[in-house]
């Protein structure tokens, strides 16, 4: 056991997380899946800190969740400003550091220090870190800081989590898939606006597969309706008249908006699909809606959905124009309740807490555990 750690407590836990967001889902999906996860992790009768650093861009309007009654939440205005949260910090028996958290190296440096519990980094984001790892972008993460984390908790699952392990040290690698609160995410009876929704923030490399599993399908299909819902996109994106274009649905509109798609299309972005088990929350809100999910090819989907039964998988606009234009309303509606009972079986948020609170107190006891010497010191007496 390192010198000051100490492992979780056996009852209740005091888990504190740095994370980038829980206040404001603008233009993110690290605030979603927060706020599922830590919801249900609080219902298991754990005590949750949640601290954010205060950005313009979440602030204001764009906040939308601004005092959670199952959290604390806090603000802290820049490094400095972390020593305020020192000794919430220390007296945790968990501090969770998440991708993407500004000046998150100095931030993961700071929580390793002054913790004496167990310490762990969740990436909700894992593709994207090891890439930047490799081109030598130390953005959140630095490769020192892995081994010092008791635990890695990872937006991807499958060789992923040994390649960490191999090539970054890291003590413990786990998969934390990301989840959905069904309550927050119910199916809606409404009347079907449009024939195919995507819901995202604009991505570089997401963009030319949008363009080819929805724009071209839409220009091909004028008498179709479709729906591309999400910031950032840019001006000159030319988009065919039938495509209808939203800036923001926010968490409390989107079971609403799933409700009125006949399908709703899920796409990854490229480091995710060269890496393969890396499933979006987007993927599981859709599903708990119960509205039927197109999706593009990846390596271990088919361990997170049945194809052709939970989820259709296209590869180009004709295979999206059969689904539309073939598919009666009674196969959707087989395919949405057959993704949601998926859901509601192995993807709830209660079920990630669950995994969450093992995986935290199974880094506990082996950071406890004697070292082989010292186990063969007290085997001997």
């Amino acid at each position: 056991m390192r010198p000051g750690r100490r492992p979780p407590a056996r009852g209740p836990l005091d888990l504190v997380v740095l994370g980038l967001s829980l206040s404001s889902s603008w233009g993110n999906g690290h605030a979603t899946t927060y706020r599922a996860l830590l919801k249900a992790f609080a219902a298991r009768g754990h005590r949750v800190t949640f601290l954010e650093r205060d950005v313009p861009w979440y602030a204001g309007a764009n906040r939308d969740l601004a005092d959670p009654d199952w959290c604390e939440l806090l603000f802290y205005d820049g490094l400095a400003a972390l020593e305020a949260h020192r000794r919430t910090i220390e007296g945790a028996d968990a501090a969770i550091v998440g991708s993407y958290v500004p000046d998150g190296v100095a931030v993961g440096e700071r929580v390793q220090d002054w913790a004496t519990g167990v310490t762990a980094f969740y990436d909700i984001d894992t593709p994207v870190t090891l890439g930047k790892l490799e081109r030598g972008e130390h953005d959140y993460l630095s490769p020192e800081l892995i081994p010092s984390y008791d635990l890695y908790l990872s937006f991807t699952g499958g060789p992923t989590l040994d390649l960490i392990e191999r090539r970054y040290g890291a003590p413990a690698a786990r998969a934390l898939y990301c989840s959905v609160d069904p309550a927050a995410y119910p199916p809606l009876p409404r009347a079907k606006r449009w024939d195919l929704s995507y819901l995202g923030t604009y991505s570089p490399d997401r963009q030319p597969v949008l363009e080819r599993l929805l724009l071209e399908p839409a220009r091909r299909a004028p008498e179709l309706r479709f729906v591309v819902a999400g910031p950032q996109y840019p001006a000159e994106i030319s988009w065919p008249a039938n495509v209808e274009r939203f800036e923001h649905v926010g968490p409390a509109d989107h079971p609403e908006f799933y409700a009125a798609s006949r399908f709703t299309l899920n796409v990854t972005r490229a480091d995710m699909v060269r890496a393969g088990w890396s499933p979006s929350v987007r993927l599981f809100e859709a599903a708990a809606c119960a509205v039927p999910i197109l999706s593009d090819r990846w390596e271990g989907l088919g361990s997170l959905f049945a194809p052709d039964r939970e989820i259709g998988l296209i590869d180009g606009p004709d295979d999206v124009l059969a689904f539309l234009q073939d598919a009666t309303p009674g196969t959707a509606r087989a395919m949405g309740r057959a993704g949601r009972a998926r859901i509601m079986a192995e993807h709830t948020a209660a079920h990630r807490a669950a995994e969450l609170e093992r995986d935290l107190r199974e880094a506990g006891a082996a950071r406890s555990a004697p070292t082989p010497r010292l186990a063969e010191a007290i085997a001997a007496n």
